[in-house]
């Protein structure tokens, strides 16, 4: 064989060879990155030709998939659509799984996950078409109607907790939004729904409960400002402290007053129990100097404050700032400068207080069911951390009882029961509304429920509103339908 013939044959050799090792990493090594693709046409299709878990409350679906006569076989159909957008979210074939569970638990749906193993060789040796597995929810179905009905068309969200296990009982975010256009197989129908909810400016897709632009929590906070200075030793509920009717901060012109320019008592000068009572910012932020920055920090973590969280739902953690100057801790003392956080957050700091001090995981998902509804997974209660002792938890029931009892949450009552909280009005853009804010749990001396609610710029109240006014009746209605 001459020379050419021998360098032709390595050639076509070396191709053979590069082709076997590019189809055996296509095949082997890069089919899933390729199957994961969003433009994968046949992943897609697959995934639609069988059957997906439900969403279920109460043994309801809020999401469930039904047979339909068309190349996809079956559509997602979302019951009461706008009570729980954010929590199911949507599965398109457009636009993929996500918003919410749909997104969040979406192997466990399509039927994909680990856990599903030996119930898909079971459905493989029974011939049994393979189907996901359904989700029942912890939500209270009259809690989380409350919620809608109350907060009606506000900006805003509601969350509800069950101190002693985490479990949440009531998500809402408002405004809401319908996923059903987003699922349709109508040509260009998903295409159109998908503009205008990601072009309107209220962004009714992101779910303010746990997500998007967290809010100043304003003076909802001060349960975190008390809860540091009685962990510290230094203080007590009836320990006398200044309450002047506007707190001179030093190293600025600015300062910090009272919301109503009076003074939180005779004397200028107020207990810790009554400076909560009437939400007095000036002993408050006076307490934030004295404690500083990182024992308010400390103590914001040890409820919650930058943990990131899932519920599967992935959780923006809350935050309180580092490298606090005086005038920086004063304000953020009283849950302004750049603290931030969002409604799940606030509802766990309740919930560690209702809960002696411990603070549960949140969850939403109770348990995973497979195709025959037999319990693959049952959600189990999980402490995230122990915020206070068990006597500052008491000191703190107590003294939040009296903000609602005769102090500036008494709209959040609810007849028949003791209810502890605390308001808030967050000031958060100059010319703006504030923001109203009330949380709290009941019953108070044997907690069932903890509750937080936003509304964002006073809601229909406007520059009008307060935490007490605004939000202080939500809540009620949220509770009234838990202990209901």
């Amino acid at each position: 064989m001459n020379e050419p013939i021998r360098r032709l044959s390595l050639l076509a050799g070396l191709l053979v060879v590069a082709l076997l090792v590019a189809s055996t990493w296509i095949q082997a090594l890069g089919a899933g990155s390729l199957n994961d693709r969003p433009g994968n046409q046949r992943t897609a299709l697959a995934n639609y030709g069988q059957e997906r878990g439900q969403i279920l409350i109460d043994g309801k679906p809020i999401a469930r998939s039904v047979p339909v006569d068309d190349a996809l076989r079956w559509q997602r159909q979302y019951p009461e659509a706008q009570t729980y957008a954010h929590l199911t979210g949507y599965y398109s074939f457009e636009y993929g799984a996500g918003g919410g569970l749909e997104g969040a638990a979406n192997s466990l749906l399509s039927g994909t996950d680990d856990q599903l193993f030996y119930g898909r060789i079971a459905d493989i040796i029974a011939g049994r078409k393979p189907t996901g597995a359904s989700l029942e929810l912890t939500i209270d179905a009259r809690a989380q109607q409350a919620a809608v009905q109350a907060l009606g068309g506000q900006r805003g969200a509601v969350v509800a907790l069950d101190p002693s296990t985490g479990a949440i009982l009531a998500m809402y975010s408002s405004p809401s939004y319908d996923p059903s256009p987003l699922v349709s197989h109508a040509e260009g129908v998903p295409q159109e729904a998908w503009k205008q909810l990601t072009g309107d400016e209220s962004q009714p897709m992101v779910n303010r409960a746990i997500a998007g632009n967290l809010y100043p929590p304003g003076s909802v906070f001060k349960v975190v400002t008390a809860a540091a200075a009685l962990e510290s030793g230094d203080y007590e509920p009836d320990s006398e402290l200044p309450g002047p009717a506007i707190l001179d901060l030093p190293q600025t012109e600015s300062d910090l007053p009272n919301s109503d320019k009076a003074p939180c008592g005779p004397g200028d000068q107020a207990t810790l129990a009554t400076a909560m009572q009437k939400s007095c910012n000036t002993t408050f932020g006076y307490l934030g100097m004295e404690l500083g920055g990182d024992a308010l920090r400390e103590q914001a973590s040890k409820f919650g404050f930058g943990d990131s969280l899932d519920i599967p739902m992935a959780v923006t953690p809350s935050t309180v700032p580092t490298e606090l100057n005086e005038p920086q801790e004063a304000q953020a003392a009283v849950g302004q400068y750049d603290v931030r956080a969002t409604p799940l957050q606030i509802a766990m700091m309740s919930a560690g207080v209702a809960n002696d001090g411990v603070v549960m995981r949140p969850h939403l998902v109770e348990k995973v069911q497979g195709s025959d509804l037999s319990t693959i997974s049952q959600a189990r209660p999980e402490q995230l951390s122990r915020a206070v002792a068990p006597e500052t938890a008491r000191q703190l029931t107590e003294m939040m009882t009296s903000v609602v009892e005769s102090g500036t949450g008494t709209q959040a009552a609810v007849p028949g029961t003791t209810v502890a909280g605390k308001t808030g009005t967050a000031q958060h853009a100059e010319g703006a509304a504030p923001h109203a804010w009330f949380t709290g749990f009941a019953p108070a001396d044997n907690p069932k429920v903890a509750v937080a609610v936003v509304v964002e710029s006073g809601g229909s109240a406007g520059s009008q509103a307060s935490g007490g006014s605004v939000a202080g009746p939500i809540s009620a209605a949220v509770m009234q339908a838990v202990l209901q």
